[in-house]
């Protein structure tokens, strides 16, 4: 199962405890080493995490550089721990902004990671699902234009094979926390036929216990794809 999580609420978390905005971020961090080391045993393969949006860059200058702190220091501070968990990491979203030591770090934890067999974990960083669609036409149509690729033949399938998800499934379920209901640009072309949940706890409030009853509840659910299920097909004739 792949399962995508919209980070949400860490500021208005700490704004409700009188703290820092940043106080919430690092929280939130804490949360994410309890999630991910949780979700092998819940059943899930593939975790993807939205940690920054290319939207985000319009956050405070002093907010933005807190955040590039935190991914440094959680990069720093798990790299070796990732590799003993068989956790294979990859990175989502365009990283030309990023601060070099910041695409060192990336390059090198994706690089560590990339024998591992356990979960495999995504984190979008500087990631918009519109900017990855985008940056796979461009890809596209540099080889449509070399002739490597008739156009009449591009599919689906080409599209996937040019996003930054290439090779792996769409998320089944994505889960935004903090009450918002929008996807806000959260792997645009994946989700067409992913499960929703929102729900109302922050980040930071975001427990494995929580966790696993939205995995429950998600696997009581009836995925059609579009199709009619059998017995309703029956039922109807």
């Amino acid at each position: 199962m792949h399962v995508g999580i919209i980070m949400d609420g860490n500021g208005r978390w700490a704004t409700r405890q009188h703290l820092a905005r940043l106080i919430g971020h690092k929280n939130g961090a804490k949360r994410v080493k309890e999630i991910v080391k949780h979700s092998p045993g819940a059943g899930v393969n593939t975790l993807t995490l939205y940690a920054f949006s290319t939207e985000n860059w319009k956050r405070a200058a002093h907010e933005v550089e807190g955040l590039m702190k935190l991914f440094r220091k959680y990069m720093r501070d798990n790299f070796d721990k990732l590799d003993e968990n068989n956790v294979r990491v990859r990175f989502l979203g365009d990283p030309a902004p990023l601060a070099a030591d910041i695409r060192q770090q990336m390059q090198d934890l994706t690089a560590l990671t990339a024998g591992n067999t356990g979960l495999n974990l995504n984190i979008a960083i500087n990631y918009g699902g519109q900017d990855e669609l985008v940056r796979a036409v461009q890809k596209i149509a540099q080889k449509a234009a070399a002739g490597e690729i008739p156009p009449a033949q591009i599919t689906t399938q080409t599209i996937d094979e040019h996003l930054d998800t290439a090779g792996q499934t769409d998320p089944d379920l994505i889960i935004r926390t903090a009450g918002e209901m929008r996807l806000s640009n959260f792997m645009t072309w994946q989700s067409a036929y992913s499960e929703l949940v929102f729900v109302e706890e922050t980040w930071p409030e975001f427990t494995p216990a929580l966790y696993d009853r939205v995995l429950s509840g998600f696997r009581t659910r009836t995925r059609r794809f579009g199709a009619v299920p059998a017995d309703m097909a029956r039922a109807a004739e």
